[in-house]
C-alpha cells in the first residue's frame, strides 16, 4: 500500500523521498532486524515476516486513509497544496493496480524478531 504511493510521491516531488519510509526504516528487509539484534548481543536469533492480503473496494478506499493527516503518508499528502494532492491522487490512480470491478488488492508485511538474552 505504502510503496504506490511513497514511489508515486517521490516521482512527482524528490523532497518526499526524505519522508518515505522504505528509506528512512531499512531495518524492514530481510536479515537486517536480525543483524541488529545480534549486534546487540541476543542469541538464537530468529527473523521472519508475515504478509496479509489488503482489499479496498475502490480507488476511494484506497485513498481515503492519506486525507486523514495520520503518519508519514497522511501528514505528506495534507501538507500538499490542492493541486499538487490532486497531481498525486491522479498518478497514484494510474499507477496502483485495479482489477474489472475496481478494487484494489495488495500486501501487507510486518517483521518479528526474537532472541535470547
Amino acid at each position: 500500500m505504502l510503496r504506490y504511493f511513497w514511489d508515486a510521491a517521490s516521482a512527482l516531488n524528490k523532497d518526499a523521498l526524505a519522508l518515505d519510509e522504505g528509506v528512512r526504516f531499512p531495518l524492514c528487509k530481510k536479515g537486517r532486524l536480525a543483524s541488529l539484534v545480534r549486534k546487540a548481543g541476543l542469541k538464537e536469533v530468529e527473523a521472519a515476516s508475515f504478509e496479509a492480503s489488503t482489499l479496498f473496494q475502490s480507488f476511494d478506499d484506497y485513498w481515503q486513509p492519506f486525507l486523514g493527516n495520520v503518519g508519514p503518508a497522511g501528514s505528506y499528502t495534507m501538507s500538499l497544496n490542492r493541486k499538487d494532492r490532486k497531481q498525486l491522487e491522479a498518478r497514484l490512480r494510474e499507477t496502483v493496480p485495479t482489477d474489472e470491478t475496481g478494487a484494489i488488492s495488495l500486501s501487507a508485511r510486518a517483521w518479528a524478531v526474537k532472541g535470547l538474552v
